[in-house]
């Protein structure tokens, strides 16, 4: 029953060396955006219930999708968009909206910085648990749901994966998603029935400390590690990408999470070092890198905070 939903984590996909072919897949734009399971009860009456990947509610951030649509006693699996300048979805657009709570300014940034919500899964409909079902059948009733004008929107999947990993690329979107026709709903796993093709060098990292304007107080740099084995190791200071804006923010948000020591298990660099804030280390940014599988990041820039990953959830990316 749906008393038990707010549990339900949504299924991950592996990271995948090539494209598969073949009629058993289908293909699907991967969307830089914020993973979310949407839960309607109309038993309830309280409308549309949003959950991070962590089980998290994140209702309160996105008033605009939380209309019920025609479809009632639903759940869904999606990402949360929104466009930027050029028009390609970009999570940093969605970044300042992500620890936002106050009514007031959740509304005010709703409306400057709308958000869709990309439905790729059905995984519940009239009080029947469909996740046991292939995925070419509920696809199937997603595609025949009414979602009227709530703001959700199905897309488009395609039989060619490397056209459309090619058309991805070409037109600077994130990458693809292949998922095998016959793959059941896994809730919370990580299955190589769904597979993912990111075109950019970006991965999710953990903050370990911060840095002020040289001659300043304002949060100018980050410095970021990777959780593996050996504890948290360093990779590298990030300054590209944070300006007043995100400087504000980060500042805001780091300001109750100092230590007298490194959180980094391996030695930070002297010259990194000098002059850092050390922090506890449970914040998580993404950083796009010029490159990937280096020791420490090559001209990394910042992206956005991540509140809805933790550094326990690094293992396999997002």
């Amino acid at each position: 029953m749906m008393g038990s939903v707010p549990a339900l984590l949504p299924m991950l996909a592996t990271a995948g060396t090539h494209v598969p072919v073949g009629d058993d897949w289908r293909h699907e734009v991967k969307w830089d955006g914020v993973r979310a399971l949407a839960h309607v009860d109309p038993a309830t009456g309280s409308g549309v219930r949003l959950t991070s990947r962590n089980g998290n509610d994140i209702t309160g951030a996105w008033p605009e999708l939380a209309s019920p649509p025609a479809a009632r006693d639903v759940v869904v699996d999606g990402e949360i968009i929104a466009l930027n300048e050029r028009g390609l979805p970009d999570f940093r657009v969605l970044a300042e909206r992500i620890h936002v709570r106050k009514a007031a300014t959740v509304a005010r940034l709703a409306e400057r910085v709308p958000a869709t919500y990309m439905v790729f899964d059905l995984l519940r409909h009239d009080g029947v648990d469909l996740t046991p079902l292939p995925l070419t059948e509920r696809r199937a009733r997603l595609e025949a749901l009414d979602l009227g004008d709530s703001g959700w929107q199905v897309p488009t999947t395609y039989d060619d994966g490397a056209m459309l990993f090619d058309a991805t690329r070409a037109q600077g979107l994130e990458g693809i998603v292949s998922k095998r026709l016959d793959s059941r709903y896994r809730p919370g796993e990580r299955t190589p029935h769904w597979l993912k093709f990111a075109h950019r060098h970006r991965a999710s990292y953990v903050v370990g400390g911060w840095r002020p304007q040289v001659g300043g107080t304002h949060l100018a740099a980050l410095l970021v590690g990777e959780p593996t084995a050996d504890g948290l190791l360093y990779r590298g200071r990030v300054g590209s990408g944070i300006g007043p804006k995100q400087s504000k923010l980060l500042t805001e948000v780091v300001a109750p999470l100092g230590r007298g020591t490194s959180p980094f298990a391996d030695e930070v660099p002297r010259v990194d070092a000098q002059g850092t804030v050390w922090l506890e280390p449970v914040l998580v940014v993404d950083i796009d890198t010029h490159g990937a599988g280096y020791e420490r990041l090559r001209q990394p820039s910042f992206q956005g905070l991540r509140g809805d990953l933790t550094p326990d959830d690094l293992g396999g990316g997002r």
